[in-house]
């Protein structure tokens, strides 16, 4: 059951297709708002945010947050790719989990990949 992030758009970050202990999966359609040029060439912020979202799903604790990303684009994301973040827990060092996420396009191909650094918070951020 899903405990975090639960008014994300569905459509500019994703929808979540499977949640488990420590693990997630969530894919995004790439629509034509999301692009930056007549290419069709999507700004890489949107396959970061989904990818940032699967790892806050992976964690699924009402209060994680994002403290660091180490991340790579290794193709580029066109208007009509299909895409699907995979993330699971590397290391969970108590308030600290170390989460693994790779995006793969519509072909398998990966475009994506990154270490995300969470913390599970005492409180909410903005409390």
């Amino acid at each position: 059951m899903q405990r975090t992030h639960l008014l994300t758009s569905k459509e500019l970050v994703g929808e979540v297709i499977e949640l488990g202990e420590g693990f997630s999966k969530v894919k995004l359609k790439t629509k034509e708002h999301m692009k930056v040029d007549e290419h069709g060439l999507v700004h890489g912020g949107f396959t970061f945010g989904l990818a940032d979202y699967a790892a806050m799903l992976a964690v699924n604790e009402p209060t994680v947050v994002l403290g660091k990303a180490e991340v790579k684009f290794t193709k580029p994301v066109k208007v009509g790719d299909e895409l699907l973040a995979e993330a699971r827990i590397k290391e969970d060092i108590g308030k600290k989990k170390i989460v693994f996420v790779e995006v793969f396009n519509q072909k398998n191909e990966k475009v994506f990949e990154g270490t995300f650094h969470c913390y599970v918070l005492e409180k909410h951020v903005l409390e």
